[in-house]
């Protein structure tokens, strides 16, 4: 198994945090946020490689944390030659870069760099492995923000029978989270989404998409997780994390 950490985005809307480093490098609780998805993707025996996808402005970056920390999988650092926010190929054309570019040909979990998940990522991998095409869903305790995110809705059986990405009137409160699992043969799926041109950049106008064309099944937990976007939301992960981090 291979995982794609997503960290090429520009993060404009945390500026001026984000001008000179990337959002994943960002500290909660004196760690890079990416440290945290790092930790969780090395719990997965499976896994024996993880791909970092940056643009180049933060390339350099990223290669001195690599080369500054002590991994337990082996960690590509992949520059999609991006400089901006314009000419950025956005989170799905970043992972069918690396798809194509490293030769991917393995069960494969996508999960963004900017999250912060406080349950075992492997617990999603051996719920993956079972059900095949997967995605994490979160039971979002700010309804006021429903809105800014993907909303799924399940049977009882967890298959997704709806997905909206960020709806003005949500159907229900359970967001669907940048934490991806699929599987060897369902990797071209991406290829095809890109070439009948659709949304290449927010993950979730593909899973609205793939929703329609595959069965897809929701792994929903009930830790917590910050999605760091805003400036209020990372103010609120650094206030609340110290307190639930075991």
């Amino acid at each position: 198994m291979k995982a794609i950490v997503l960290a090429a985005g520009y993060a404009t809307r945390l500026y001026p945090l984000t001008l000179k480093k990337a959002k994943p490098l960002l500290p909660v609780k004196g760690k890079a946020i990416i440290d945290y998805t790092i930790d969780g993707l090395s719990g997965i025996s499976s896994l024996d490689e993880i791909y970092v996808v940056t643009n180049s402005k933060f390339y350099k970056d990223f290669c001195d944390w690599q080369e500054s920390g002590k991994f337990q999988k082996n960690i590509t650092i992949v520059n999609d030659n991006t400089t901006s926010d314009a000419d950025k190929l956005g989170a799905i054309g970043d992972i069918n870069l690396v798809i194509q570019q490293m030769e991917i040909d393995d069960d494969l979990i996508v999960v963004a760099g900017d999250n912060l998940f406080t349950f075992e990522l492997k617990s999603f991998a051996e719920y993956f492995k079972k059900s095949g095409l997967s995605i994490a869903c979160y039971k979002y305790p700010y309804k006021e923000e429903l809105f800014n995110y993907g909303i799924v809705e399940i049977d009882k059986s967890n298959k997704v029978v709806s997905f909206q990405e960020k709806p003005k009137n949500p159907k229900s409160d359970l967001v669907s989270l940048c934490l991806y699992g699929l599987p060897k043969a369902k990797l071209g799926i991406i290829e095809a989404y890109l070439k009948s041109g659709h949304n290449k950049d927010a993950p979730g106008y593909y899973i609205e998409w793939l929703v329609s064309k595959e069965v897809v099944h929701c792994f929903t937990f009930e830790n917590k997780w910050f999605d760091i976007g805003t400036h209020e939301s990372y103010e609120r992960a650094n206030k609340e994390y110290n307190g639930i981090q075991k």
